[in-house]
């Protein structure tokens, strides 16, 4: 997923793929707070990891690259007024 500074519950990665005579379609979510996802590709296999803040991987799929179709990311919405800073100002 791209950066956005700090990773939040909730951001997700759908991988299509093709299944022959369909197409079949997987989800793939940071499931707790400060965990990301990352998409990966090479030697013919396209991966998918979520990730905890010190770099370990919780949960991996892996696609072979000749049938996926399509990897949108779906970054979680952030929440109204996070990072935004508010200063109190107290009158005299």
């Amino acid at each position: 997923m791209t950066d956005r500074g700090g990773t939040v519950k909730g951001d997700r990665v759908e991988v299509v793929v093709d299944a022959g005579d369909a197409t079949r379609t997987y989800e793939i979510e940071a499931t707790r707070a400060g965990r990301r996802v990352d998409i990966t590709h090479g030697r013919g296999l396209v991966a998918v990891t979520e990730v905890t803040r010190g770099g370990t991987a919780m949960r991996t799929a892996r696609f072979m690259a000749n049938r996926v179709i399509a990897v949108v990311e779906h970054p979680a919405a952030q929440e109204k007024g996070a990072g935004e800073v508010v200063t109190l100002r107290r009158s005299a």
